[in-house]
């Protein structure tokens, strides 16, 4: 590519960019809660209406050749409706409180305009979550998908701007970059905006830190449950498997090792068997390596498929269940020598078995530590204390008890975690956010501050104490 074709495509960033900021600067002018509300539910419909919805999630799986139609419909669907449940009572427009106590109002006001980074796991839920967030705290928004999720982008914004014909709102308020995606229009993308949100490789979240734009980025995922001898079985092996198949584990939430204590095993391995599991033993675990990953990086031909292909592509017809809906590799390994102990994106598993629950905390630590950190942890478990251990121990934000894991991360109907396909990380995973990506991270405020008596303690009141304990 010459330095003119750079500098060409560069201006048309800038372009997209000034018509966001414009349509942006009117929308907050005559805003008010019911525009926002219309606009963000506008963008909603434009994913739910089934036809459309369909047509969406059949076209991912076509250009990314990743997951299948029938769970993406489920989670552009679920997905979006949990949103807009949490978004129904939301107040994103004018004052949110006044305290006479304090003397201070708030107000809610928009950040501007978003640029977000699209990854090819989720090219429709992920954007829609982020425009329904946007629109809903009074922000236009620029979409810089990966080159195998344009059309799906394209086709989105498409169903968006025909709703918003309805209503007479602004195209200019969800855009994409225009053509086909690459690093130098993403970068000047993050640059320009007023907040980079970026959901995706570890390499595009450290891009838009180093911009020089307020960023948010999460963190990888590589989620590990652990299994212990008080849990139900045939209902933990369940929701592992539900959890693992779900859109062929595009997840970053998808459970990527188990880690079963010793007395829960044999249980869990019958009942893994009984539901459509296979295990593989340790012994032909380099059988598997040699096939999922290609030059040290996972295989296309692999990641994100069908059970059926994935068995024949792993070389395992003549050696598992017809029925065989997932494949756990017995290991011990962690770490960079060992590619089973990161994330597999496929219906394939890592299975690690512990002596009791403390060394499983310890092989949940190493795996972590490896990568993942800051994500999630599971637990199948009657003993609460031992939810506790792991949220007081373990480098994670959220620890997952007895739910079917990439169902719950992200927030659920039967859960109180905010609908979100992007999950902070703190700083173990080099965030800026420990919580799900909502609503209220798309929204700034301003104070107004009064005057109020004066509340100004003495010494004594606050030393007292102190004071008493080890002298003046």
């Amino acid at each position: 590519m010459t330095q003119m074709n750079i500098s060409d495509e560069l201006v048309s960033v800038d372009a997209t960019l000034a018509r966001a900021r414009a349509a942006q600067a009117e929308y907050e002018r005559k805003g008010s809660q019911a525009r926002y509300d219309r606009a963000a539910l506008a963008a909603g419909w434009a994913v739910m209406q089934p036809d459309r919805n369909r047509r969406l999630a059949e076209l991912a799986v076509q250009v990314t050749g990743l997951g299948n139609v029938t769970d993406k419909i489920a989670k552009n669907h679920r997905k979006t409706l949990g949103l807009l449940r949490d978004l129904r009572d939301a107040v994103t427009h004018g004052v949110l409180s006044d305290d006479p106590r304090t003397g201070i109002t708030e107000l809610a006001r928009p950040i501007g305009v978003i640029g977000a980074v699209v990854p090819s796991t989720n090219p429709v839920a992920t954007p829609a979550n982020n425009i329904i967030n946007a629109l809903k705290c009074g922000n236009a928004i620029v979409l810089s998908p990966s080159p195998k999720g344009v059309a799906c982008c394209e086709m989105l914004l498409g169903f968006i701007h025909a709703e918003f014909d309805k209503i007479g709102e602004s195209r200019d308020l969800v855009q994409m970059l225009p053509g086909r995606g690459n690093k130098d229009k993403t970068q000047r993308m993050l640059e320009q905006a007023d907040l980079a949100v970026v959901t995706g490789s570890q390499d595009n979240v450290r891009r838009a830190y180093e911009s020089g734009t307020p960023a948010i980025g999460v963190g990888a995922g590589n989620v590990a449950v652990i299994v212990d001898d008080t849990t139900d079985p045939a209902d933990a092996v369940a929701k592992i498997i539900a959890s693992k198949t779900f859109d062929n584990a595009t997840s970053c939430s998808s459970e990527n090792a188990l880690i079963v204590l010793d007395a829960a095993y044999a249980g869990f391995a019958a009942e893994f068997a009984a539901q459509g599991g296979a295990i593989i033993p340790e012994a032909r675990e380099q059988q598997i390596i040699d096939r999922l990953w290609q030059r040290g990086h996972l295989n296309r031909d692999i990641i994100a498929t069908d059970a059926d292909v994935l068995i024949q592509r792993l070389g395992l017809g003549d050696q598992v269940p017809a029925n065989t809906r997932v494949i756990a590799v017995e290991t011990q390994g962690i770490g960079p020598e060992h590619p089973l102990s990161g994330e597999k994106l496929s219906r394939v598993v890592a299975l690690y078995r512990a002596r009791d629950f403390d060394d499983a905390k310890q092989i949940a630590q190493r795996i972590l530590a490896h990568q993942g950190a800051g994500h999630s942890i599971g637990l199948h478990s009657t003993i609460p204390e031992r939810a506790m251990a792991l949220a007081r121990d373990m480098p994670v934000c959220r620890v997952i008890v007895n739910q079917a894991h990439c169902f719950a991360t992200g927030g659920s109907f039967e859960n109180g975690l905010p609908f979100s396909l992007s999950m902070g990380c703190g700083s173990w995973g080099g965030n800026s956010i420990d919580a799900n990506l909502h609503w209220r991270h798309f929204m700034q405020r301003t104070r107004i501050v009064r005057p109020i008596p004066a509340r100004e303690p003495s010494l004594a009141q606050i030393f007292d104490a102190y004071w008493q304990e080890v002298g003046q």
